[in-house]
């Protein structure tokens, strides 16, 4: 069983741990040097400053199984309705649908915030992550060849997105 509820500061060294195997074993995340538990403060503070979610799924005893949270995809003013969002499970939690259930919570979240376009960047080997996103209505929007470059080789970033049908009553302000 699965429980569903926003991260708070007490996650912080769970959520640091996933990221930080995600850099360490994965391309999901294209940095090259682990995180610090100052990084992840500085990155939380962020989320709740903009208002941005940071939703967890956690077992029966509270062990923190992923999270997905979104933040912006461009400083423009005219992106102001569209969020780039990320969706990682722990590494030994993978396979149990933590990542549908995440991924369906963060884009109820963007409902919710009047949010328009979801932006997924993905590494375009990650045939799952690409399945999930495809299977939740997202559509390739293009791939960038060889932006990467890890573990001895060049790294091509899908571009996934979902069209939401909010805001209501969109303004320039």
């Amino acid at each position: 069983m699965q429980q569903i509820k926003p991260c708070t500061e007490k996650q912080l060294p769970e959520i640091l741990a996933i990221f930080n195997d995600a850099i360490l074993n994965s391309t999901a995340l294209y940095d090259y040097k682990i995180r610090t538990m100052e990084t992840m403060v500085a990155w939380y503070d962020d989320k709740l400053t903009h208002n941005y979610p940071v939703i967890g799924a956690f077992d029966d005893a509270g062990v923190l199984l992923g999270f997905a949270t979104y933040g912006m995809f461009r400083v423009r003013p005219a992106y102001k309705y569209t969020v780039e969002h990320s969706v990682y499970v722990h590494a030994d939690k993978r396979g149990m649908g933590t990542g549908k259930i995440l991924l369906r919570e963060i884009i109820q979240k963007a409902v919710e915030q009047d949010f328009h376009v979801m932006v997924g960047v993905i590494d375009a080997s990650n045939g799952v992550s690409i399945k999930l996103h495809e299977k939740e209505g997202f559509v390739l929007t293009g791939i960038m060849k060889e932006v990467g470059y890890k573990f001895g080789k060049w790294l091509d970033a899908a571009f996934y997105q979902l069209i939401l049908k909010t805001p209501i009553n969109p303004s320039e302000e």
